[in-house]
This record gives C-alpha cells, structure tokens and sequence, in this order.
C-alpha cells in the first residue's frame, strides 16, 4: 500500500476543512480555517509531505450534522481522503459514523478524520474510532484543569453552569457537577441551565439568574457567538464573579469584553499567547497575524495536526490514510508548549494545559484592545494531570 501512495507522492493531497463558514459560528469556521491554511503553508514550503502539495479545500456546513454528511460526501466524490473539522461535536458525531460506515464498505479507499476542537468525551472512549483522531483536549480533560482551580478557592462556596443544549454542553455540565462534587463536595451548585444553540440573542435573562444565584464562580463550555453574547451581557449586567471558559478567546469575545473582564474571565487552553516559547513559535504566530490580520493565532492545535500528519507520511513513507494512521499511533513530538503524545489506545492527543487569565499586561494583545491573555507557570497543568483512562475498545483494520 505504501510503495503504491508513493508513486502517487507528487500528487496535490487534499485536506477537506467540513466547518461552519457561514450564519452565526461563520466566523470560529473561518479562522479555524486560516489556522489549517497557514500550518499547510509551512508543510508545502518545507518540501510538502513526502514531496507532495498539501491544499485546504473548504466546505460550509452550516454546523449542521445533516448538512456535514452533505458536503462530506461532497469531499469524498471529489477524492479527498482527509477531513478536518472541529466546531460542534454533534457535527463530528455525525462525521465519525459516516467514516466508520464509508471505510468498511471502501477497503482501499478509506478517509482519516483529522478533529481539532469537538471535545465529547465518547469520541475516545464508547465511540472511538481508527479513522478518527482528536488533536484538542477533551470535555473532561478541560474541566479537571477548571476544577481544580475553583477546589483550591475555600472562598468559591457556590457555583452556576451554563452551556450549550446539545451533546458537548451536556457533556460539560456533567463534567462539572460530577468532577466538583469530587474535589469539594461542600460546593453548591447553585444553577445547571443549557440554552438553544446559536438561538439566543441577549443573555441578560441568563445572567441574571447568575447574579439572583449569589453564584461565587461561573463555567460555560460555549463557543463562537454564544460565547461572545454571553461574556458581553455578563460585563454589561455588572457580573463579578470569575467565569471559566473552555473558549474565552473565541473571536470577537475581547472586544465585547473590554477592560471590565481583566482578571475576571479565565480560559482552559492548550497554549496561551503571551506564554514563554520558542523563538521559531514566536515567529509562526507574528506571520499568522501578519497574513491574516483580521484574526489572532487561535487554534495552535491545528498546527499539531497537520505537523502530526506530516510526520506520520514521513514516518511510514507514505500519504495513504491507513498507513498514516498506524503511524501516528503514539506519536510524541516536543511543541513549543511540551510534550505532545498522540495516545495509541484511543487517538487522544495529551498536552499540557493552560488556566489563563484574560489581562491588560501582554505584550501581544487580541482584536487590537491592548487586552489579551497570560499564564504563570503555576497555572500549568501537566497532561499526566489531565489524562484520564480510556474505555476506547478500538478494532483496527489488518494490514
């Protein structure tokens, strides 16, 4: 098989990037988007992979699971054989599935499902697949790092989840409760409430429930729109309680937020801006912003894919799907935020993790407000921290 991809080596490899590109979320699909563009960019002006161009090819889905299965069968009669997507777990539900039916009826002709940021827990464990691999840090991996923060506060006395009413809001709620009432069982939760996805326009009515609550911290795993509207109407309404974020720096949240949210918004992340790096990281991020100066380095975790991707080509000396999944099975690379480890059992990637701190004192700021994000060392959590065991019983294809 891969003395056959070979041949094929100076063939253009296609990327399917199956996100929302337009409506509501049209702008977290976009900048994902240029995060994939520019991490292709570095492969292709490297030599491409095992000699061949990479290329992005966009299809909008509306972040609809319906419409995802439309524009990914889109992508397969046009012969690409690698999907990326990432904004909606019940759109990457609907991706798995269709990959797992598409292989097993196509031997020879099987597709790899690259996921950067839909973080259901079931995709590596009950749900796990071969051809899927999750590039971010799952719903329950975040909430540990979120929990032990609010568990070494004695004054956090209440706390108020909110979140999106589909599968990744619910898996974060559970995540909370159940993880919260671990650590400090004397913790009320005082408010467990999901909103229509993408539907609602004003969350004054939710945060004021939260403030009515006497609510001592706020979690929410919303993303995209909902984020934004909800961290607008929190500052607006005059919330003061510190609010844990999966997605704080989702587009357009800084601005909304402005300087009433330093020190009181926090993000779980997998790199952080104004965190020590590598000069060559440094680099890669001032000529993201230089290309797309619109939008700020975002989804680092978009270059851990592609760069695993290439590796894996390299590794096995070929740019076949199956060949590059056995060999990104325990992959490890040192990126320029730690150890990187693609886990073998259940294709979930482990990092190290970010508790940051939304600040005025960056020297790299966000959507131009002066404002931005920073972490100590101390809110570095290692990913030996945050790596749960896996319930993946994974069958794998024969070679």
């Amino acid at each position: 098989m891969g003395f056959a991809a070979m041949g094929a080596s100076a063939e253009t490899v296609k990327i399917a990037f199956i996100d929302p590109l337009s409506g509501p979320f049209g702008p977290s699909g976009d900048a994902g988007f240029k995060q994939w563009s520019h991490a292709v960019s570095e492969v292709n002006e490297a030599g491409g992979m095992n000699g061949a161009d990479l290329e992005m090819v966009p299809f909008d889905n509306k972040v609809s699971p319906k419409e995802s299965l439309v524009q990914l069968q889109k992508a397969i009669d046009r012969g690409i054989r690698f999907i990326a997507q990432g904004n909606g777990s019940s759109v990457a539900s609907a991706i798995i599935d269709a990959v797992n039916k598409h292989n097993k009826r196509n031997p020879g002709d099987e597709i790899l499902f690259l996921n950067y940021a839909a973080v259901d827990p079931a995709f590596t464990n009950e749900k796990c697949s071969f051809w899927h691999f999750r590039f971010d840090s799952h719903v329950d991996m975040k909430m540990s790092a979120a929990t032990d923060w609010i568990a070494e506060r004695d004054e956090i006395e209440k706390v108020y989840v909110i979140g999106q009413d589909y599968s990744f809001g619910k898996a974060v709620a559970s995540a909370a409760v159940g993880q919260l009432e671990e650590k400090r069982p004397d913790i009320e939760i005082v408010g467990n409430e999901l909103h229509p996805l993408g539907r609602v326009k004003d969350f004054t009515p939710y945060i004021q429930k939260i403030i009515s609550s006497d609510a001592d911290a706020v979690i929410t795993g919303n993303w995209g729109a909902d984020m934004v509207l909800l961290v607008k109407a929190a500052i607006d309404s005059g919330l003061e309680a510190p609010i844990l974020t999966y997605y704080g720096g989702s587009l357009g949240a800084a601005t909304a937020m402005g300087e009433a949210a330093v020190g009181q918004v926090m993000q779980i992340s997998e790199f952080v801006e104004n965190y020590p790096t590598t000069d060559e990281q440094i680099a890669r991020i001032e000529d993201f912003e230089e290309t797309y100066s619109e939008n700020d380095y975002y989804y680092h975790r978009a270059y851990n894919a592609v760069h695993f991707l290439d590796m894996a080509a390299e590794m096995a000396g070929s740019n076949d799907p199956v060949d590059i999944a056995f060999a990104m099975e325990g992959m490890t690379y040192e990126g320029p935020y730690g150890t990187v480890t693609m886990r073998a059992e259940d294709h979930q990637v482990l990092q190290d993790l970010f508790v940051s701190t939304f600040s005025a004192d960056v020297e790299r700021d966000v959507e131009d407000t002066g404002l931005g994000w920073t972490a100590s060392d101390e809110a570095r959590i290692p990913a030996s921290a945050t790596a749960p065991p896996t319930s993946c019983e994974m069958e794998r294809p024969s070679r």
